[in-house]
């Protein structure tokens, strides 16, 4: 059904399915597809975006998530039946330049509501990743905050990581609200006090982060892959990467060597891997370094492997394990 008929916004369906939580993750995808319900209907692309469209939708959507549960977003492959259902949605949500088939799908897709949370914040080049995949490519958000992103040799691509600092997600979750008010504006009132509540929460995760990475004994932490430039650089943290953006990439023998040194020199005692791709490499590194190994979660989908059955519930288990690795006083 179109917005017009059922006055629902494509904007909740691509939000619930970027958030996707972890039991809904399992079934939104399976259960009511896109167009077919009463509700407003929202394709979202992977976790993150579908918390946000099941948060702020509540009751009054249905959320599609088109990445599964234990799925790696990055690399998602779409469906011919995911693209047809993406044409029946109201809305849908995503972030552009993480997912290239979905940016694709999206530029040819008739859906009304388009929103794309790139656009909604401000994504930032880290520098110390290198443009080693199409990540980050020539695909990039026309929204009036994206900045232009660098493709030439050398340079670096914008990181798109921004659900892991609450602050930028916060932006992102009112941008999703204000246009499902808009699409949706039956149920404004509704999405509107999701949203506050929500706000809340987010900003509670924020003065939670804040507190507990205040004084530490050390600021650089090692991760798999550069997942974590937004929250490093919101408190105050040095976040240095095996691969870089892309989680499949494999580091040199130079990288290791030197990530070996710089361990002993600032007092890293942890090695990060993460749920949905191999740890071989931070065990191996960590083996060969003398360091201890912990999961910090990109939250890039929810399995039954993570530790927390939501957005929140993982990423209060992040700043766990980031007190204990960087001794938090």
């Amino acid at each position: 059904m179109n917005v017009r008929r059922r006055r629902i916004s494509g904007i909740a369906v691509t939000a619930a399915t970027a958030i996707g939580l972890g039991t809904l993750s399992a079934c939104s995808s399976d259960s009511s597809a896109a167009g077919n319900t009463d509700k407003f209907d929202v394709v979202a692309s992977f976790y993150p975006m579908q918390y946000l469209a099941e948060q702020i939708g509540g009751d009054h959507v249905n959320v599609t998530s088109l990445t599964e549960p234990g799925q790696e977003p990055h690399d998602l492959e779409l469906s011919a039946k995911q693209t047809a259902q993406m044409g029946e949605a109201d809305a849908v949500l995503y972030l552009k330049s993480l997912q290239p088939a979905v940016d694709e799908a999206i530029a040819q897709s008739d859906v009304k509501t388009k929103i794309d949370a790139a656009g909604l914040t401000k994504l930032e080049d880290h520098g110390n990743v290198e443009h080693d995949h199409d990540h980050g490519g020539e695909e990039h958000s026309e929204g009036e905050h994206a900045e232009e992103e660098h493709t030439e040799e050398g340079e670096h691509a914008l990181d798109p990581h921004v659900w892991l600092d609450p602050v930028k997600y916060a932006e992102i979750a009112e941008g999703v609200a204000k246009s499902f008010e808009k699409a949706d504006p039956d149920h404004a009132d509704d999405y509107r006090k999701n949203a506050d509540a929500l706000a809340k929460k987010l900003g509670g995760l924020d003065t939670a982060y804040k507190d507990g990475l205040k004084s530490t004994d050390t600021k650089v932490f090692f991760t798999n892959h550069a997942a974590f430039g937004y929250l490093a650089e919101r408190y105050g943290l040095t976040q240095e990467a095996i691969n870089g953006l892309d989680p499949e990439s494999e580091p040199s023998p130079a990288r290791i060597k030197e990530l070996q040194t710089e361990a002993k020199a600032d007092g890293v005692t942890t090695v990060f891997y993460e749920t949905l791709v191999s740890d071989k490499t931070a065990k191996t590194l960590a083996k060969d370094a003398g360091l201890k190994t912990d999961v910090l979660d990109p939250l890039e989908g929810i399995t039954d492997k993570s530790k927390g059955d939501d957005y929140l519930a993982v990423m209060e288990s992040n700043l766990k394990a980031l007190e204990t690795a960087l001794g938090a006083k």
